[in-house]
């Protein structure tokens, strides 16, 4: 099955299981007054990534469920492209009146460094409602190119220093930067090939395009249960529960080299309180759906909702990672 087929089924699935349970909510956020209540029209969710990637497919569940407890319907919108930078910088411009959201990547952070002028500012553009997910980075190949330990691989790349080629999702992105410092800390070298997101990522593994990579766990799973895609190590600081019989780096003697990537919730700088506070309750209301959670689990991330002041200083802190990740790595910005 196919991510978009199963993505319909997702969805066909939540709004039948979430209908019945909409009413409280949606008659509150009428009653709030100020003029026209919020929300009366249409919700816009900017997804920064191509369709049919992890956070893609995670916005496309959250919206079949959140947009029946508001009242209105949650359009997915995406902007893909410079890592993120495009759809955000038209988020980042957009009225704050909580009628366009924004799903907040970790290249949110990472790009007010690798870039010099990435077109907004992480902090000062936005309000940060809430951390949804997170989800692991995997290191992996092709099921049949005859690496099969993390070993064979270095032994691979020290046998020919910087031709055996791996891809990323973008620069920037969490699958650049963290193979980046795995390189460093194993002391080997690798071409690096950009692309478009995590999808084309796997997808370039999987057409042998290039040898390696290391995408979004969430992305990588699937190809990895149907054994398509074999997952050395995760780049974390245990085990993946979906995954549990595959070491961590550390694990593997690469200490150090621990990556989450995380999904958020945020809104142009300025949106009104009452409005934040609309959103982060329905939007906590259904991450407690067990069909939600469900499928969000399928999708191959973990639920992880924390409040704003948590997510606020998560991006701070992964702006900070990245600057010395590039000083580590001896990366510039573009």
């Amino acid at each position: 099955m196919t991510a978009l087929s199963r993505r319909r089924l997702l969805n066909q699935a939540l709004a039948h299981t979430l209908g019945g349970a909409l009413l409280p909510l949606a008659a509150s956020t009428r009653a709030q007054g100020h003029g026209q209540p919020y929300p009366s029209r249409p919700i816009k969710w900017l997804v920064p990534y191509l369709a049919a990637t992890a956070p893609d497919i995670a916005a496309r569940i959250l919206a079949e469920a959140v947009g029946p407890l508001l009242g209105q319907p949650m359009i997915i919108e995406n902007r893909a492209g410079a890592a993120g930078n495009i759809g955000t910088r038209v988020a980042a411009k957009a009225a704050p009146d909580g009628y366009t959201l924004l799903y907040t990547g970790t290249p949110l952070a990472a790009n007010m460094h690798i870039y010099k002028s990435p077109g907004y500012d992480a902090l000062k553009d936005f309000r940060h409602i809430m951390q949804l997910s997170s989800s692991d980075v995997g290191l992996v190949v092709h099921a049949d190119s005859g690496i099969h330990t993390l070993d064979d691989l270095l032994r691979r790349l020290r046998a020919a220093p910087g031709e055996v080629d791996y891809a990323s999702g973008g620069i920037g992105t969490p699958s650049h930067l963290g193979m980046e410092l795995f390189l460093s800390m194993s002391k080997a070298r690798a071409m690096h090939v950009p692309y478009k997101g995590a999808s084309e990522l796997v997808n370039a593994v999987l057409s042998r395009q290039v040898s390696f990579g290391m995408p979004i766990f969430s992305v990588a799973h699937p190809m990895v249960m149907a054994g398509k895609l074999r997952l050395l190590a995760v780049a974390s600081a245990r085990r993946n529960p979906m995954a549990p019989e595959t070491p961590t780096l550390a694990e593997l003697g690469i200490a150090g080299a621990e990556l989450t990537s995380w999904g958020g919730l945020s809104v142009p700088a300025g949106t009104p309180d009452a409005v934040v506070d609309t959103i982060y309750k329905a939007f906590a209301q259904a991450l407690q759906q067990p069909k939600v959670i469900a499928a969000l689990q399928e999708n191959g991330g973990l639920v992880d909702v924390r409040d704003a002041a948590f997510f606020t200083q998560s991006i701070r802190q992964e702006m900070q990672l990245t600057e010395a990740m590039m000083k580590k790595v001896g990366l510039q910005p573009i």
